[in-house]
């Protein structure tokens, strides 16, 4: 692995994150899969000659490891996360609040403060935050992972500015709706709930985003997307969606 430059996508078990590790490894990558679902993670490295290492980016003893494990790093993309619920504030689940701060905010900065050295040291280093369109937006019944997910798009613009001279570029990727295991995790397994969220439209897919990623992280080294939102034509805002009748 060592002949290609190194790319560690967290949350790669499944979704969005198996997808782009596909992708990186396809650009010429060669790819450092995290996730807790590690077999799912081998699977995936068989296929594109890349290494799959246990990765929770809530514990700092899983981050710590892993960053051990992984002394040389040219493109970070922290893609796990997540929501739970979809309650009022009135009817909010702290300890489901708790898990999106802890999974979105500071499982990215856990992740970015452990690799953020190689990258430095690697002389042309990346990192790619994927939050949400709920990191720009609100809406009713959201507030808890839209807190998180401007939380932690505010964490990544901040280091844009922090690291300003030094070789590291910085690009947040904010989807809308993508057909993922996202919306059944959110509700807690209820598959019918979470079909209900891509009814009537044609949502994106997780190789879309995918393909964004990719496209992002294969720009010569002086050119920065500082930020990409990309939503399917269906979807104009986080509420405001064209449906057809089904």
């Amino acid at each position: 692995m060592t002949d290609r430059p190194v790319a560690v996508v967290t949350g790669a078990s499944s979704g969005i994150g198996a997808t782009t590790a596909r992708a990186l490894a396809a650009a010429g990558f060669a790819v450092v899969l995290g996730a807790r679902r590690v077999d799912r993670c081998a699977h995936i490295a068989a296929e594109i000659d890349g290494i799959a290492v246990r990765l929770d980016v809530t514990d700092q003893e899983s981050v710590d490891a892993f960053a051990a494990a992984v002394p040389d790093c040219r493109l970070l993309v922290n893609n796990a996360g997540g929501a739970h619920g979809l309650e009022p504030v009135a009817e909010a689940d702290v300890e489901a609040w708790r898990w999106m701060f802890e999974t979105n905010v500071l499982g990215t900065l856990r992740m970015t403060k452990a690799l953020l050295p190689a990258l430095v040291a690697s002389g042309d280093g990346h990192v790619v935050t994927v939050t949400s369109v709920a990191a720009t937006e609100v809406y009713d019944n959201g507030a808890g992972y839209c807190g998180a997910k401007h939380a932690q798009s505010a964490l990544h613009r901040t280091l844009r500015g922090e690291l300003l001279g030094q070789p590291v570029r910085l690009t947040e990727v904010l989807p809308g709706l993508v057909e993922t295991d996202f919306s059944l995790v959110r509700f807690d397994g209820d598959a019918e709930k979470a079909a209900k969220v891509y009814r009537g439209l044609t949502p994106l897919s997780a190789d879309d985003v995918a393909e964004v990623i990719a496209f992002a992280a294969t720009r010569p080294p002086h050119v920065n997307l500082d930020q990409i939102v990309v939503k399917a034509r269906d979807q104009a805002t986080a509420t405001r969606t064209y449906r057809r009748d089904t």
